[in-house]
């Protein structure tokens, strides 16, 4: 059972009452806020620091998450407890292994569920383990979802709204912010941080990338499983908001402000995500350019990365399917089909020459999770040639069923793994390989460490790729014919 001792920091706005995790040996901050309530009239604006307080107030428990469908994303950590759901959620949750003045490198962690669920305070994100092991602090975040922080009204609503389709990406700027000027009082060093996503979490990597007035406010980034290389065009944006006015029978920003939260959210929601897709929009201003199409942003020129993904990401969106691991060849066609249409006979060489013992249910999983190695591949092809680069394939099958699907890596890079009482000692060997690289790019912007074999740059050359598995390796140009295919018209 957990001993915890009440532990106060002190912010430029005022103390924070924490806990001591004395079986962990790190402390932990919950629920602390970074930016005012976006209700009511504040709603789609940009977000508002919190003002300074007097006394002391408590941070030991989870913060609101941004109203989302479904439930998966409001789960705490320790409890599987449903947190609230509230426009008051521009909160963030902090772990370190000592409240001092030691300066410690800072990771800060964007969740996935794409941009229209989730939260920073999931139970896979709990990032105790991850302090400890590192001495570094580890920060999550939450901020506007879905219709709450990219809603587009700038054509509208007027300069007031101009970046209303990136509310929720300003939010995470003024995390940061709050990072730089606050973490020092929980031992961190505010100009050494370095943020990092999975999924979603990689794509708000990607985004921040190319903030202009984020330049600055971290040092490098790391994207898992979430390469996004351009955000929402502008026109797509329009129709997404004429959509949910429609469907509201509203027809000024007045009324969408006045409309609940509940209302709004019904209005966009099914069972898990939110229709139409919203995320970050390519404004001309907030946002004014592709992220990394057709080259890197302005300002994310200079800054390194270290970019990857599974090798199986699609086993996890399979995973209910009563049939799963079970595909004849005649029905590969129809479960392939309308996304090769006229591709279909030169992928499936090139998948067949890439995996020779894959069986129609592999090749099935591995084509249908090429969206990601795509993008990771083509990410990379782009930043290489502007600041330096280290790409990864996590391969471990962490999970007996699913292989290295989608997620599977989130526990082993925070230091999470479970080598289930030993019978996997492998689990250990990967964890360490993992966890260590994050933490040493994270304090000196290079992941190799003594554990791992020598990770090379990244280059259109040589494509050195770190296969992250039972035993970790380095490969130039790995599953080359899977790569080259999708380049051919």
């Amino acid at each position: 059972m957990s001993t915890t001792v009440e532990t106060v920091a002190g912010t430029s706005l005022g103390q924070l009452r924490g806990e001591r995790l004395e079986d962990k040996a790190v402390t932990v901050f919950r629920g602390i806020h970074y930016g005012a309530t976006t209700a009511g009239e504040h709603r789609f604006m940009p977000p508002r620091p919190v003002a300074a307080w007097d006394g002391i107030i408590d941070a030991t428990e989870f913060g609101d998450v941004c109203p989302q469908g479904g439930e998966v994303g409001r789960l705490t950590r320790v409890s599987g407890q449903l947190l609230d759901t509230s426009e008051d959620c521009l909160v963030l949750n902090v772990w370190t292994p000592a409240v001092d003045d030691q300066a410690r490198p800072v990771l800060v962690w964007f969740h996935g569920r794409g941009f229209y669920a989730g939260a920073g305070s999931e139970y896979l994100y709990d990032g105790a383990n991850l302090a400890r092991r590192g001495d570094v602090v580890v920060v999550t975040v939450n901020h506007r979802l879905n219709v709450f922080g990219h809603l587009y009204l700038a054509d509208i609503g007027g300069e007031t709204f101009a970046a209303s389709g990136n509310a929720g990406v300003q939010d995470m700027e003024l995390a940061l912010r709050w990072v730089r000027d606050n973490i020092a009082a929980f031992g961190g060093d505010g100009s050494n941080v370095t943020i990092f996503g999975e999924s979603g979490g990689g794509a708000k990597v990607s985004t921040l990338l190319g903030v202009p007035s984020a330049k600055g406010l971290f040092r490098r980034g790391i994207i898992q499983s979430g390469p996004m290389l351009r955000a929402t065009p502008l026109e797509t944006a329009k129709r997404n908001r004429d959509l949910v006015m429609e469907k509201l029978n509203v027809t000024s920003v007045e009324e969408l402000q006045a409309v609940s939260a509940a209302d709004l959210l019904a209005a966009v929601a099914t069972d898990v995500r939110t229709t139409p897709d919203f995320g970050p929009v390519k404004d001309g201003g907030y946002l004014p350019v592709d992220m990394f199409r057709p080259d890197s942003a302005p300002s994310a020129v200079g800054v390194p990365i270290i970019i990857g993904s599974n090798r199986d990401e699609i086993a996890l969106y399979e995973s209910a399917n009563p049939n799963y691991g079970q595909m004849s060849e005649e029905e590969l066609p129809e479960a392939l089909g309308p996304m090769l249409r006229d591709r279909y006979d030169a992928v499936l060489a090139a998948y067949r020459e890439s995996r020779p013992n894959a069986d129609p249910w592999d090749l099935m999983i591995a084509i249908r999770s090429s969206r990601f190695h795509r993008g990771t591949s083509r990410l990379a092809d782009v930043h290489s040639k502007n600041a330096p680069v280290y790409v990864y394939s996590f391969d471990f099958p962490a999970n007996e069923k699913l292989g290295a699907a989608h997620g599977q890596e989130i526990a082993f890079v925070f230091n999470n793994a479970s080598s289930e009482s030993g019978k996997r000692p492998e689990v250990r060997d990967v964890k360490t390989a993992m966890s260590e690289a994050w933490i040493a790019f994270a304090r000196t912007g290079d992941p190799n460490h003594a554990s791992l074999p020598t990770w090379p740059e990244y280059n259109t050359d040589t494509r050195a790729t770190m296969i992250f598995d039972a035993q970790s390796h380095v490969e130039n140009d790995p599953r080359a014919p899977e790569r080259t295919v999708w380049l051919k018209k």
